[in-house]
């Protein structure tokens, strides 16, 4: 089965966009905890403007009251970042290569380029006991790369694919990502996968065998208009289930 970690960060921008604290991010996590979800992503950014430094901390704690459930951080390696991700101790760090302008994460690592920058960094995360995930484009090169620098698995990024779907080259765009997620299985990796997965794409995407985790959050807060917060993650958690 792959598991679910629903991504906070709109719930966090949502919040953020009062002076107040509204939706909560504990009882929004607490309530992905009872309704089935394996896990909670957050990304904090330099700028804080979905979930804060402060929120990894909360959270943390709530995953360690709940020791089968995941806590994944997710963000670029600043020496703030990384001095965070050590105090709060989550399950998964994964690394991403955003710059703080950018709206959302939109590339994957060039790791010919950073791979001797982020070495020492998943080295030093593994050591903490802290299971590292690299951010990658489905290429079987980068992916080499990345078992080369010592990270315990990679996630996806999905865009590709979900820009894809039900369009003519989706068979040819889903097989990049199946070449990609067996390459990283046979050479040992773990594979996650992330961004723009919805209801209507992420049954196709999961007929790839061996996918651990999705991380999905943009399309969770949109489809809780339709069917509130426990009725989204009932739809998202039958089509993880069925794999």
């Amino acid at each position: 089965m792959t598991m679910l970690s629903v991504n906070l960060n709109k719930f966090a921008l949502l919040r953020n966009s009062r002076d107040k604290d509204s939706p909560n991010l504990i009882d929004m996590a607490k309530r992905c905890v009872k309704s089935g979800a394996h896990g909670i992503t957050v990304h904090p950014r330099p700028d804080q403007r979905h979930s804060k430094y402060k929120d990894v901390r909360d959270l943390s704690v709530l995953i360690d009251d709940n020791p089968m459930f995941e806590l994944n951080v997710e963000g670029n390696p600043s020496d703030s970042f990384l001095e965070l991700v050590k105090q709060a101790q989550p399950t998964q760090c994964t690394l991403v290569p955003d710059l703080p302008e950018q709206l959302t994460s939109d590339h994957g690592w060039d790791l010919n380029k950073n791979g001797e920058l982020l070495a020492p960094i998943i080295q030093d995360l593994r050591k903490a006991g802290i299971r590292v995930s690299l951010f990658l484009d489905p290429d079987v090169s980068e992916v080499n790369l990345a078992r080369s620098i010592g990270t315990d698995r990679i996630e996806l990024y999905t865009q590709a694919y979900a820009d894809a779907f039900g369009k003519t080259n989706q068979e040819e765009v889903l097989q990049e990502y199946r070449t990609a997620v067996f390459h990283a299985q046979r050479i040992g990796l773990g594979v996650n996968a992330g961004h723009d997965l919805n209801l209507r794409n992420l049954k196709l995407f999961l007929t790839i065998p061996g996918i651990l985790e999705v991380s999905i959050g943009h399309a969770i807060v949109v489809d809780c208009l339709d069917y509130g917060l426990e009725g989204t993650l009932s739809r998202y958690l039958k089509i993880v289930q069925e794999v």
